[in-house]
């Protein structure tokens, strides 16, 4: 005897709905903390008058462009979520 085809529709639980709501919010919560600490990280060494930390933190840059690298992925899968979400009826 075959097996049944998988559901295609997840169920409409409003506690899911819940959970998933605050799983994405979470996301975006996220995306934008690693975007202000990558965009701190990238502009801090025109702001540092001392020129032996500005070339400390100027050295870190790698890190800043790996947090906005990541806050672009957080927000992305944000987005996508959303999108994908079933519109509540």
């Amino acid at each position: 005897m075959p097996l049944p085809t998988p559901p295609t529709r997840r169920p409409n639980i409003p506690a899911s709905r819940k959970a998933d709501s605050k799983a994405n919010n979470d996301l975006l919560i996220k995306g934008l903390l690693c975007a202000l600490i990558g965009l701190a990280v990238l502009a801090s060494p025109w702001f540092i008058a001392s020129p032996d930390i500005r070339d400390i933190v100027a050295q870190a840059s790698l890190l800043g462009w790996l947090a906005l690298v990541l806050a672009v992925g957080f927000i992305g899968v944000h987005v996508w979520r959303r999108l994908a979400a079933p519109t509540e009826s």
